[in-house]
């Protein structure tokens, strides 16, 4: 059983926390994109006041702990551990209390190649609850905007978890998925759960569009998020997303694994 201190000490280890490997200059480039509305950081999220991109450091600096100088524009960000932990404390509640109800819960993921796993246990511990983990519109189109042009995928699931997949694979079905920000596969989920007639998720599991385009739409949702991704953030300041968890997104898939234990551990949901 991992212990606070157990947790606090690999998220540091493996820089999922602490000094992390996002840039301080891919940040403040995010906050600037943010702060002008581009539709790749908003990522589903209208908020609701204008946000500069010095209220965006500030911003990020009380909610994950990174340098709240605008003058330091250098070097590597840092997360203050503290923070992740609060916030996976957080999140491990609202597990709790969907497990309890016995509540529709949706997971997806922006980020196959390194949080599939992560969700994947969530799922399985919800399920196993008594939770219904939903997996709506399997298989649909969805047309999603990117840096090289439209590009077609589908939405897909693996062990209860939403992702896409590009539509011109030679082995559907076989690729682990893509890399997305977009919050279309979870507003293509949601609208064919509705079209169905329901149920609806009361609680949404996801990063990047899945947690913004959910919180978006009145939905409760969780998950975690990069420094360079400020929208969760955002949400969460404005009462759009219920909790943002600060991490790095991007070190190895099975150094989450832990987070995920811990999770359910504080929810009472361990198996």
């Amino acid at each position: 059983m991992l212990t606070t201190d157990g947790l606090r000490a690999h998220l540091l280890a493996a820089r999922i926390a602490g000094v992390v490997g996002t840039t301080r200059e891919e940040s403040l480039r995010s906050y600037r994109s943010f702060a002008a509305r581009d539709p790749r950081l908003l990522i589903g999220l209208d908020p609701e006041r204008a946000w500069r991109e010095r209220d965006l450091i500030a911003l990020m600096a009380e909610k994950c702990g990174v340098p709240a100088d605008p003058g330091r524009v250098l070097g590597h960000d840092v997360i203050d551990p503290e923070r992740t932990l609060c916030a996976l404390d957080a999140c491990a509640e609202r597990l709790a209390t969907a497990a309890e109800r016995g509540a529709p819960v949706l997971l997806g993921t922006g980020h196959p190649h390194r949080l599939l796993g992560f969700y994947a246990v969530l799922a399985d511990a919800l399920s196993a609850a008594g939770c219904a983990v939903l997996t709506p519109a399997q298989g649909r189109r969805v047309d999603i905007t990117t840096r090289f042009g439209l590009r077609t995928y589908n939405l897909d699931y693996v062990r209860g978890v939403g992702l896409v997949r590009s539509a011109t694979s030679r082995s559907p079905g076989c690729e682990p998925g893509a890399h997305t920000h977009s919050p279309l596969p979870v507003r293509t989920a949601l609208a064919a759960a509705a079209d169905a007639g329901g149920p609806l998720p009361e609680l949404v599991i996801g990063d990047h569009g899945w947690v913004c385009g959910a919180g978006q739409l009145g939905f409760e949702a969780v998950g975690p998020a990069d420094v360079n991704d400020p929208a969760p953030f955002v949400g969460e300041a404005e009462g759009v997303v219920t909790v943002a968890v600060p991490l790095d997104d991007g070190v190895r898939s099975d150094y989450y694994l832990p987070l995920a234990r811990y999770v359910l551990n504080r929810a009472c949901l361990s198996q």
